[in-house]
This record gives C-alpha cells, sequence and structure tokens, in this order.
C-alpha cells in the first residue's frame, strides 16, 4: 500500500520511524493518564482496578489485530510468534526473569518509559541498563545464553492457540471486559485503555499493510520495549552510520507523550533514587528485564500486549510466565518485609514509582 500513498522523499522505513513516534505519542500519554502498568495489576496494591484496566486495553488489542486478520489485511504466518518449534525453555525462564525484574524496578518497561516522561530519573537510568543489557544478550556477550535456552524446543502443530479465529478472539475478548468492567477501574479509564488497545492494533496495521513495500520492506511488529530499546541505544551512538527505526520513534514518542501529558496535568516532577540499597535494587531488576525480556521474546507490551492479539501460544507462554515470576517476586518480598519489620522498629525502605 505504500506505493500508493504517493511519498516521493521518504521511503517505508522512514516513515516507518516517523509513524512509531506517533503512535509512541499517543501511547505515552494514555498510559500516563491511565497509570497503564502489568506489575500493578500483578501485585499492586490496586491490583484489581489496574488489572481492569490493562485487560481493557488487550481485550480491544485482540478485537482489532483479529478483525484486520480476518479481513486480510495483515497475517502472522511467517512472524516470530508463530514458529512451531517453540522455544519453551527461554521464553519460561526469561518470562520469569523478567517478572522478578518488573517487580524489583517497580514498573515493567512501559511504565518505566512513561516515567521516564513524567521526570523519574530512576526510571530513566533503569532504561539505560535495561537497553545495554537487551542489546548484550541479543548480540553481545550474553548472546551464548540465549543461543543456548532458545535450542531448548518443543515441535508443535501449529504455534497459534486451539481454536484461533473469529470467534476465540470475541470470547475472550468477552471475558476480558466483563472483568475490566467489574474491576472497579474508573469508567474513564477502561476507555482510555480501550483506545491503547486499538493503538497496539495499530501497529500491526501500520507496518504490516499501510507501510508495506516490496521493494523496501519493512518488519511487521507493533508496540514493544524490548527490541526498540536495543535498538534506540545502537542508533543514538552510531546515528551517522543507522537509520531510526519504528522502534526507536516509539520509545522516544512514548516518553515525548507521556511528558506532555505530564506537564499538562501538573504531575511532572523530578524523582531520584534515596539511598545506594535502592539502586542497587533498581539496577538488579533492570539486568533481570533486559536478559529477560530477549529470552522471553518481549515484554508485557510486546509479548502481553502486542502478542497475545496474534492468538500465539508463545506470546501466552510468555505473559504468563511473567505474571508468575512478578508475583513469585512480590511475595517474597514481602515476606522479607514482614520478618523485616518483626525484628526492628525501623520499617523497610520501599522505593516508590
Amino acid at each position: 500500500m505504500f506505493e500508493s500513498l504517493g511519498f516521493e522523499n521518504l521511503t517505508a522505513p522512514e516513515a516507518a520511524a516517523y509513524a512509531g513516534l506517533i503512535l509512541g505519542a499517543l501511547f505515552g500519554a494514555l498510559a500516563q493518564i491511565t497509570r497503564f502498568c502489568f506489575r500493578r495489576a500483578i501485585v499492586g496494591d490496586d491490583r484489581r482496578q489496574a488489572a481492569g484496566v490493562w485487560l481493557a486495553a488487550l481485550a480491544l488489542a485482540i478485537l482489532g489485530t483479529q478483525f484486520m486478520v480476518i479481513n486480510g489485511l495483515i497475517g502472522f504466518d511467517d512472524h516470530r510468534f508463530m514458529v512451531t518449534e517453540l522455544p519453551v525453555a527461554a521464553i519460561a525462564a526469561g518470562g520469569l526473569l523478567f517478572g522478578a525484574g518488573m517487580v524489583l524496578t517497580r514498573g515493567c518497561v512501559s511504565r518505566l518509559s512513561v516515567l521516564t516522561g513524567s521526570g523519574n530519573l530512576r526510571a530513566l537510568l533503569v532504561l539505560a541498563v535495561f537497553a545495554t543489557t537487551a542489546h548484550a544478550t541479543l548480540k553481545g556477550v550474553l548472546a551464548p545464553l540465549r543461543t543456548a535456552l532458545g535450542s531448548y524446543t518443543v515441535a508443535l502443530e501449529s504455534a497459534a492457540l486451539p481454536g484461533a479465529g473469529p470467534i476465540l478472539a470475541v470470547v475472550l475478548a468477552t471475558v476480558l471486559l466483563a472483568y475490566a468492567t467489574r474491576s472497579g477501574a474508573r469508567a474513564t479509564h477502561l476507555v482510555l485503555a480501550g483506545l491503547i488497545g486499538l493503538i497496539a492494533a495499530s501497529g500491526w496495521a501500520v507496518t504490516g499493510y499501510v507501510l508495506y513495500d516490496d521493494f523496501d520492506p519493512i518488519a511487521l511488529e507493533s508496540l514493544s520495549f524490548t527490541s526498540p530499546a536495543a535498538e534506540t541505544l545502537f542508533w543514538g551512538i552510531a546515528s551517522s552510520s543507522i537509520a531510526p527505526t519504528f522502534g526507536a520513534g516509539l520509545l522516544g514518542g512514548v516518553i515525548a507523550g507521556a511528558a506532555v501529558s505530564a506537564l499538562i496535568r501538573g504531575e511532572f516532577q523530578w524523582q531520584s533514587f534515596e539511598t545506594p540499597r535502592q539502586t542497587g535494587r533498581y539496577m538488579t531488576g533492570a539486568v533481570l528485564m533486559g536478559v529477560g525480556g530477549v529470552l522471553a521474546g518481549g515484554c508485557t507490551v510486546g509479548a502481553g500486549l502486542s502478542g497475545v492479539p496474534t492468538l500465539s501460544i508463545a506470546a501466552v507462554l510468555a505473559l504468563l510466565s511473567i505474571a508468575a515470576g512478578g508475583w513469585i517476586t512480590g511475595r517474597l518480598l514481602s515476606a522479607s518485609a514482614s520478618e523485616a519489620g518483626g525484628s526492628t522498629t525501623t520499617p523497610p525502605l520501599q522505593p516508590a514509582e
């Protein structure tokens, strides 16, 4: 379709970077308003309401993505989510690591990107360490770990969920929306979350249909943060030799959109670390998320919000593993805090978002 748009001085990859910037800005603004975060849905004090917001977004992402699949606008047959040799060890281990990391940093990568735009310097440093670790796992010193775990696979007849198609999409979306409407989340937040889900679906449409070009192809992708963080890091230090990608535009857009929203709403505030111990905890979490996000094939947004709507077994396994890792780590931290509280009059320091 890209050829028919009439751009004379813009290639499909260049247009993809701008598209990522726009979609990212919209996501960043909406996520800042709704406090969109998978970690809160797992271990947050308001996890029921947070889960309602997150699942409302997922429901609309499923409907939007599968609508385009049914109408032949996009297809996932050749996408990495649909490989029949499922790297189950890498996905499970990566998901557990990422889930643990997001609890230690008190935010998944999408949330930390939004917080960076809101003036949170803790989140900014976590993003930098996360991007460096992800790049090292993709192409650097940690790549042998990725290769080794990725070699343990399970052969599948089909990489899609059983019964994948319009009926399953409608059933899943109905169940998710039913929970969301009973979660106690604000109606306005649920509506805005639905728009976030449609942005995820739009990402697939933009890269897989609108900007499709036989002569200058681009990758089929949507909202995600693991590969984009690594791509942004590489582009930032070598921009004279490589061009920005959809992912680089996306990450920049999220931070910019969140910053504008925070400034308009009077919620922009500079924040930093309070103690060395807190810094160490956040850095540990960043490393775990960097390794885990690559092994799992994505983060809570890349494998979750964007991946699950493809009805891929790999994406569902990744999201469930992340949830398990977050829940287990949350329980361990709660138990540790209870023991510390029982042995001293000084409450343990808990980092704030």
